[in-house]
This record gives structure tokens, sequence and C-alpha cells, in this order.
């Protein structure tokens, strides 16, 4: 009998605990976007495109009209202070994870509309989804 109760109290915290990560990210303010859908915010919309990967990446490559605000930057805070909390953002990394903690960063600062180019640039530079600019 004890185990019964110890284990459906386990399964009671695990659903609570999994109850609170899907509200938390219902209420979140990052919403992951396609290179299609990317290019569409860009077409209908004057958002702000951010490429917070490292100065040498940005130059390798990079998606046409983006900024580079390097996420490892000692000057990223300041850096992202300046793009305005009115206008969408859309990030992008390499692969997702840089780009998703500079989305948490920027909904905790007040931005309205932040999108996260799903995969990061990785997963669509070989696509004829994006516009890139690549060093020759």
């Amino acid at each position: 009998m004890k185990k019964i109760i110890t284990l459906s109290l386990c399964f009671l915290a695990l659903a609570l605990v999994m109850g609170c990560i899907d509200n938390k990210s219902e209420n979140s303010k990052v919403k992951l976007i396609t290179a299609e859908e990317m290019q569409k915010i860009l077409e209908l919309e004057d958002a702000q495109l951010v490429d917070v990967r490292t100065e040498r990446e940005y130059e390798e490559s990079h998606i046409l009209n983006s900024q580079n605000i390097d996420y490892n930057s000692p000057t990223f805070e300041e850096d992202i202070a300046k793009l305005d909390k009115e206008k969408p953002v859309i990030l992008y990394c390499k692969g997702g994870s840089r780009s998703a903690k500079c989305a948490k960063k920027l909904e905790d600062a007040g931005f309205e509309k932040i999108y996260d180019l799903d995969g990061g640039i990785s997963k669509w530079k070989h696509t004829n989804k994006l516009k890139l600019e690549v060093k020759s």
C-alpha cells in the first residue's frame, strides 16, 4: 500500500511539473518559425532580423539584411538594448541554441514579438528558402 501511495504522489508531482512547463510555453512571446514563415514576416512587417552568431560566422555567410549582435560578446546586453521593443525581432544562429537564449533575454526585457528561426541557419542554408550573402 505504501508503494502505491508513493508512486501515486510521484505521478501527481510529475503531472504538476509538466503542467507548469506547458503553461509557461503557452505564455511565451517567442515563436519558433520556419524559413518560409520568416520570409513572410519580413515581407509583411517592419521586423528586425538579428544574427546572434560571432562576427566571424556572420562574415562567412548571413541572411541578407540581417544585423549581427554576437550573443557571446561582452557588449551583447548593450547591443540588444538598441533594438526597438515595439518592432518584431527575428533571431537566428547556427543551430538554434544561442538564438533561443537570446529570445529569452529579449522576452525578459519586454520585447513584444520575438521569432526564432527553427534549427538556425544550418537547417535552412542548403535550401532555396533563405536569401544568403556568402563570402566568396
